[in-house]
Parts: C-alpha cells; sequence; structure tokens
C-alpha cells in the first residue's frame, strides 16, 4: 500500500491580515493540518504570530495544528499550546536543556510530540529519544529567516532525510519525517523520494502566487506521486 504524505499549509505565509478568510480557502481545498510557527523573536528574528491569535484560530476551525515552537523557552510555549488544545507540539533540541521532560509533559496530554532540528545539527543528537517521538522535523533553511528570499534550501537537505529515513527503519520505529524550508514545487519530489512524510507548504509550493491554491495542492499531489513511485521503484 502506498505510503500517505501530509500537506501541512504553514499559515505564516497566508495573508495574516485575513486569517479567518485564509484558513476558509485552506480547508475549501481539502486540507486538513496547518503548521504553525511560533517563534519569540530571539531564537530567529521574526514573531508572525503570538498566542492569543492561535486561541483565535483554535475556536474557527477544527484542522489539526501541528506546533513548531522555535524558542528558547520551550516549556513556557509547551504549557501555552496544550491549553489551546492542539494535536502536535515539535521543539527545538537545540534549545532544550530537559529535553524527556519536554517530550513526557506533551505526551502526557495525549499530543503528539516531535523534536526538530536545524539544518547543520547533526542526526546524532536523536540519540535516546528518537524512539520516543512521532515525529522529528528537519529545517532545511535557517529558522525563521523565510522572508529571506535569497535563501536556498541546504545542499545536503535530500541526504539528511535519507539518512533519517534508513535510522528510523533500521530501529523498527514508524516516526514521521517533517521537512520545513523551501518545500518547493521543484524540491518536492526528491523530499518524498528520501523519504520524507510531511510537507511544510508554503509560499514556494502551495502559496506560489502564480497559480489558486487549489490548483498548486493538485500540482503537489501530482509532484508526490512521482516521487513515491522514485522512491518504490529504488526500494524495489
Amino acid at each position: 500500500m502506498q505510503k500517505s504524505i501530509t500537506i501541512a499549509p504553514s499559515i505564516m505565509c497566508a495573508d495574516l491580515c485575513n486569517l479567518e478568510k485564509s484558513v476558509r480557502e485552506i480547508e475549501e481545498a481539502g486540507l486538513d493540518t496547518l503548521h504553525i510557527d511560533i517563534i519569540d523573536g530571539a531564537f530567529s528574528p521574526s514573531m508572525p504570530l503570538g498566542i492569543n491569535t492561535i486561541e483565535q484560530l483554535r475556536k474557527i476551525t477544527d484542522m489539526k495544528f501541528d506546533i513548531h515552537i522555535m524558542a528558547n523557552t520551550n516549556e513556557f510555549f509547551i504549557q501555552e499550546m496544550l491549553k489551546v488544545g492542539v494535536d502536535q507540539i515539535t521543539f527545538h533540541l537545540e534549545t532544550s536543556l530537559h529535553t524527556d521532560r519536554y517530550i513526557n509533559l506533551i505526551k502526557k496530554h495525549d499530543t503528539k510530540v516531535g523534536v526538530a532540528l536545524n539544518p547543520s545539527t547533526s542526526l546524532s543528537e536523536l540519540d535516546y529519544v528518537l524512539p520516543q517521538c512521532d515525529t522529528v522535523l528537519l529545517m532545511l533553511i535557517n529558522p525563521g529567516f523565510a522572508t529571506d528570499k535569497g535563501e536556498k534550501q541546504v545542499s545536503y537537505a535530500a541526504e539528511k532525510v535519507e539518512d533519517l529515513s534508513k535510522l528510523i527503519q533500521s530501529l523498527g520505529l514508524d516516526t514521521k519525517i517533517e521537512v520545513d524550508g523551501r518545500v518547493s514545487l521543484e524540491t518536492i519530489p526528491t523530499l518524498v523520494r528520501a523519504g520524507a512524510d510531511i510537507l511544510v507548504a508554503g509560499s514556494t509550493s502551495l502559496f506560489d502566487k502564480s497559480n489558486s491554491l487549489k490548483d498548486n495542492k493538485k500540482i503537489i499531489e501530482t509532484l508526490i506521486t512521482e516521487g513515491l513511485k522514485e522512491e518504490a521503484t529504488i526500494n524495489g
């Protein structure tokens, strides 16, 4: 059976002045997951959404909330998101003093847990914690710098995804691989072939201004199928 790939629209790439309208458009396109970045302005030089805005979003939609915390104070934001009621919380290992505590805190609330790695962070950082994780999010650009349109995906993006996929398989785990950062129409087939399960879709794919959101979704689905066929050929 062909594996299922999740398209997770990045809300920070939508129309932030008309958030409800943007959410409705995403729902109408048939997508069920929202990727929401929480950035503290210190870990990364931007702060697109506040906690109160996410609380308001939760009231208007039943979409799954995939929270990605990019902050120096993980526990505060984890606690706040647990109050809001979200489906998955991912935090960065680079800023975690008490990784096990955070994982257990999230799991206690029957919420999926993910850990995130910056582009140059080694997969060896996942030693001991990988079996506890539902998802590992790999940043393919430096976090929070998406507004720098000149920044390209790191050259080793596909290699890192493939290495993580092999590691997960070798341990007999079903941990999902999420990819974030310039997940573009050009790179999607390669990332899927390498083993990505969740695609954070932003300005270079789902929100590409050349087409409508619905049309971009269809294009992405075609590219996913292409990547899965290539993956099956390699593994077959």
